[in-house]
This record gives C-alpha cells, structure tokens and sequence, in this order.
C-alpha cells in the first residue's frame, strides 16, 4: 500500500484493504454529463441557488455528512479552462469571500476547497465545511469522509447557508435568493 492509508485522517482500516488494479486506458474517454451544454444540469438550474448575481449562483447540497457544503457555478455554460479572464478573477474574489464566510461559522474550522471537473462540463467548485474538532477529518480525504458519515442535521445548514449567501452582496452586486 500506499503512505495514506497509515495517515492519521485515511477513512479505512488498513487491514485487509488491497489498491485495486489500474485498468487500461479507454479512448475516447466517455463524454462528462452536460458536455458542449447539452442536457446540463447545472445550465436548467441557473436561476436557483441560495445566492444569485448574473453570473454567478451558489447553492447548498443537501444530505451531507459535514456540516456544510456549497457549491459555486457560473449561470452560463462554462468549464474552467474556458472560463472568461473577467469571470476567472470574480471566481477568485467569490472563493476567497465564501472560504471565508464559512470559516467564520462558530462550529466548522476550515473550509475546504476543491475543483474535479471530471463527472460534469459545467465548472463547479466545492467547499466543504469540516466540522469543529474533527482532526481526522483533515485534509484530502474530507469528501471521502462526508461519503461516509451519517447526515449532519439538516437544520444546522439550513441556518448556515444563508449566513454564507449574505456575505456575498456586500462584495458583489448579487442577491440572496
């Protein structure tokens, strides 16, 4: 095995666990869903979320094992690497500010930030909120564990979404929704 499944945060029980074997290379890769905007689901969503401006929404996904997860799309059909210039540096100020937002809720420590981009063409990133004195939930493997833990109370986020959407107006022209 690898170094991480001896790290303090690995979610599994090292005994018995086996790395998988790495299948060969299929190509062409399977299109991710919403490919080229077609049948996207983030593009028939573009008017909901918890915080909207005309480029931007930020909604909360729901039935997670954290204690708050948000995710922030751009309205129109764009991925990372074709991201206009002027909607790259709001995303950047728009990560910083809701990182920050969350951060500041009493019972999460950190947030946790992370762009994949392979199961969907829509450009979406993700912040996780890990919850207070929760050590072995540090680092990588945060997603992993929220996979793996029982449903926060779904009232916590219900109340801590909105705090992180009413930062939001004051940095940029938008609205909580």
């Amino acid at each position: 095995l690898a170094k991480m499944p001896y790290w303090g945060i690995f979610p599994f029980d090292e005994d018995g666990l086996k790395v998988a074997p790495l299948r060969p290379p299929v190509v062409p890769e399977k299109p991710r869903h919403g490919e080229g905007g077609v049948d996207c689901f983030s593009c028939e969503r573009s008017d909901q979320g918890i915080w909207l401006n005309d480029d931007w929404r930020l909604t909360r996904i729901e039935g997670v094992g954290v204690p708050l997860v948000v995710m922030l799309h751009p309205r129109k059909h764009y991925d990372l690497s074709d991201l206009p210039d002027e909607l790259a540096g709001e995303m950047g100020r728009l990560t910083v500010q809701i990182a920050r937002a969350v951060d500041d809720i009493p019972h999460i420590a950190r947030c946790h930030v992370y762009r994949i981009g392979d199961g969907g063409a829509h450009m979406h990133v993700w912040f996780f909120g890990r919850p207070e004195g929760q050590s072995q939930l540090y680092g990588s493997l945060l997603p992993v564990w929220d996979d793996l833990l029982p449903a926060y109370p779904a009232h916590i986020a219900e109340a801590d979404a909105p705090t992180v959407a009413a930062t939001l107006p004051a940095a940029f022209v938008g609205r909580p929704a």
